[in-house]
């Protein structure tokens, strides 16, 4: 078995270089290009941990153009065995308001023009083609740790969302919001299906929180969205996400014998 190392791709918010002590950082090279960030990895209370900025250091790129691809191989290739991910989401559920953090348990892929799969790629040409099966796309074993840690730590943490993922960059109208109501999504993100086919294929367990920013545009009685309000939202919030993570990842190797 490899020696445990978690990787946290961080969203808007969470790109403090202060979290562990880093040990290394560097800037890889992946048969799919550059991931979005260099990779800083080091230790928090004796625990492997390599972090990457999604969107990049400086925020710069926008989540169609991430390289979701080249993000999962990096973390991969760095040795990294699980990841915990975070996420800025809008509510499409009055139960989660801004500020909350919710542990999402499925998605619904509303994406358009991605590549959402290591297979069939230019650069796998000798894979055969593969199905993943994703009935629960996250990883329960992550799951329960993260809802664990919340309890001893206080922490509010939402349970059993469902997530549905836009191609954005715009937000959606509010005909598009009400119907993904009716689907039956609690929260809308611009990232995460992508990023947890991907994880799933390379076999990496995989678990994520969101940050309710907004309630998105079915509810009129909200102020119009606008992208500073949403990452000062984030940013005001994540220091609970950046608390509960730490925590779970101190507690991780007594929880974590299940997985893979």
């Amino acid at each position: 078995m490899n020696e445990t190392c978690i990787g946290i791709i961080g969203g808007s918010g969470l790109e403090n270089p202060d979290l562990f002590q880093i040990e290394h950082e560097w800037q890889p090279q992946t048969a799919y290009g550059m991931p979005s960030s260099s990779l800083r990895r080091g230790k928090l209370q004796g625990k492997n941990v390599v972090f990457l900025s999604r969107h990049g250091k400086d925020h710069s790129i926008l989540p169609s153009a991430v390289n979701y691809r080249a993000n999962i191989a990096a973390l991969h290739e760095a040795g990294c065995t699980h990841i915990l991910a975070s996420a800025a989401c809008g509510s499409l559920n009055r139960a989660y308001a801004p500020g909350d953090l919710v542990l999402i348990n499925q998605f619904i892929d509303w994406t358009r023009h991605r590549i959402s799969t290591f297979y069939g790629m230019q650069q796998d040409s000798n894979a055969r083609f593969f199905h993943t099966a994703m009935p629960d796309p996250f990883d329960a074993t992550l799951q329960q740790i993260l809802r664990a840690t919340a309890v001893e730590q206080n922490i509010r943490l939402h349970d059993g969302a469902t997530l549905i993922t836009i191609e954005g960059p715009r937000f959606s109208t509010r005909a598009e919001s009400r119907m993904f109501q009716s689907w039956g999504a609690d929260l809308v993100n611009m990232t995460i299906a992508t990023e947890a086919a991907l994880a799933a294929e390379k076999h990496l367990p995989y678990a994520v929180v969101g940050i309710v920013t907004d309630y998105d545009s079915w509810n009129e009685e909200a102020p119009p969205l606008q992208v500073e309000t949403l990452l000062a939202t984030f940013v005001a919030n994540a220091a609970k996400l950046t608390a509960l993570f730490l925590a779970a990842i101190c507690h991780f190797s007594a929880r974590s014998e299940s997985c893979p």
